[in-house]
């Protein structure tokens, strides 16, 4: 691909314009990193951000890899690379190729186990500098393309009507279950497993362009990204990274362990004082951290795993996270896709152990996640990828008119099942703020 660089009056207000634009487009990936999202260094964490991108779009289509089956969608996606820029998803169901754990449930999404395009066109910002690489067979003149998307005005449109969203299951089943997976816990089955409840609205008319603008603005987080395809969408505002693979070294960020911002300075630093020394959260994470190890392992150079930083705790607009880094350095003649695949689905969204964890998942929850605590992510010619954990989102199906999210907790030995439907609640708090 060709290399554009270029400036513009603003790099935020370019980006409104682009996603105005994605309006007219089939396929569109939005990978916004809120560069202010995630607050720098602290007494509490290292401030290990690790983004390449301040955020990075892709459409125009050459070559699509969209898979239904889950069976084999690591080795086709390592033949479709071909040395090529790719951007794309990766359902929650490919734990049927990676651990062989299937669905027992469907999903109405609309989204596959996996898809990945090739873009003719990608514009990425770093800072002040926006560099577009492009297909000259498809923009023959990128100055062309970016005075058209200068010349977008974005439009103040009204909010979207209250959406009337239904839970799959009451408060009192969502109890009933954590307290059977917590049996499971003390009978030896399992440590963790990562319980999630689902919400849906059926004739839902949203509009996914200004709802995703919103949830970014109600809660920017990190790893936010922007899906379209073929009249599905993805709208996330997810905190949390799944994995990073840079030249021959890879890192997993995982979370584990949230407590809410303080309505002052002194009740603000506080609850970030209880969630670094709470005991329970800090075992949930060092469970996960522990199962992270294990999955970079499977691909590394002996010896070469490490945790960077242990419950590092980050401040987001409405949370406080723990936050902990794991690292390897990737044994040679291991491709990306198995890199991908030995860690797939992350640690943080199943438990320990994790092919036990994800078998209890599957029984106790209401129906398949889909594309929920799957990743969406990009892949450079060289092998380097960047993926997110879709968590904190709303999927969309422009067709059914249908809407759903989800929100989950870890449930532990110590776990107490209304507190963690509170906590679920308080995950909800941005998704359910801009769907009022």
């Amino acid at each position: 691909m060709k290399e554009y660089r270029f400036n513009t009056h603003t790099t935020r207000a370019f980006l409104e314009q682009l996603i105005e634009f994605s309006k007219g487009l089939g396929f569109f990936i939005l990978l916004d990193s809120n560069i202010h999202a995630r607050g720098p260094q602290s007494a509490y964490n290292k401030g290990l951000h690790l983004h390449s991108y301040d955020w990075l779009a892709a459409f125009y289509p050459k070559r699509i890899l969209a898979l239904d089956s889950p069976t084999g969608a690591f080795e086709l996606l390592e033949k479709f690379h071909q040395k090529k820029w790719l951007v794309g998803y990766l359902a929650y169901s490919l734990k049927a190729d990676t651990e062989q754990v299937f669905d027992s449930k469907p999903s109405a999404q609309g989204f596959g186990s996996m898809e990945f395009a090739e873009p003719g066109c990608i514009i990425c910002c770093k800072g002040d500098e926006l560099v577009m690489l492009y297909d000259e067979k498809i923009v023959p003149s990128p100055q062309d393309l970016i005075s058209q998307i200068d010349a977008i005005k974005p439009q103040q449109q009204a909010p979207n009507g209250a959406v009337e969203v239904i839970p799959h299951i009451s408060r009192e089943e969502y109890l009933a279950q954590v307290n059977s997976l917590k049996n499971h816990i003390q009978l030896g089955d399992i440590y963790e497993a990562n319980y999630c409840m689902e919400f849906s609205a059926a004739d839902a008319i949203i509009n996914p362009y200004t709802t995703y603008k919103r949830l970014v603005s109600a809660s920017p987080m990190p790893f936010a990204t922007f899906v379209k395809t073929a009249g599905r969408y993805l709208l996330c505002a997810s905190p949390e990274r799944f994995a990073k693979k840079e030249g021959s070294k890879v890192y997993s960020q995982p979370i584990k362990g949230t407590s809410p911002r303080g309505v002052d300075e002194a009740t603000d630093k506080a609850n970030a004082e209880v969630l670094v020394s709470s005991e329970k959260e800090r075992a949930e994470n060092v469970m996960i951290v522990d199962l992270v190890r294990n999955d970079l392992g499977r691909t590394a150079k002996v010896g070469s795993v490490k945790v960077d930083e242990l419950f590092g705790v980050y401040h987001f607009p409405k949370v406080h996270h723990m936050i902990s880094t794991v690292s390897a350095e990737v044994e040679e003649g291991r491709g990306f896709a198995e890199v991908i695949k030995k860690a797939f689905p992350m640690g943080s969204m199943t438990g320990a152990p994790k092919i036990r964890a994800m078998q209890l998942i599957d029984k106790h929850e209401a129906g398949a996640r889909g594309l929920f605590s799957g990743s969406v992510g990009y892949i450079t010619p060289e092998g380097d990828f960047d993926f997110n954990v879709v968590i904190r989102s709303i999927f969309y199906n422009e067709d059914t008119k249908r809407l759903w999210y989800w929100a989950g907790s870890a449930i532990t030995a110590k776990a107490d099942a209304e507190q963690e439907y509170e906590e679920c609640l308080l995950k909800l708090e941005a998704i359910r703020q801009v769907l009022s």
